[in-house]
């Protein structure tokens, strides 16, 4: 019976942590046309690995950006 109780009291405290938890941040939506935010992503061309950033092509060249769901994932 105790360790019954100790398990309700345990799971309570758990939703009511869950519950009081900050919510996440929405996800900002982006829409064909609209400029990409910066970032950064490592680049490998089959020697070394170096990070790219999307700031290190602006007013140089154009750049187009395509994201492949589930690429080489096999799903």
């Amino acid at each position: 019976m105790r360790k019954l109780l100790t398990s309700v009291l345990l799971a309570c405290l758990a939703v009511s942590a869950y519950a009081q938890a900050p919510a996440a941040k929405p996800v900002p939506k982006i829409k064909v046309g609209d400029m990409a935010p910066d970032f950064t992503l490592l680049s490998f061309d089959g020697k070394d690995v170096k990070p790219v950033s999307l700031h290190d092509y602006k007013g140089k060249k154009n750049v187009v950006l395509a994201f492949y769901v589930f690429a080489f994932t096999g799903g």
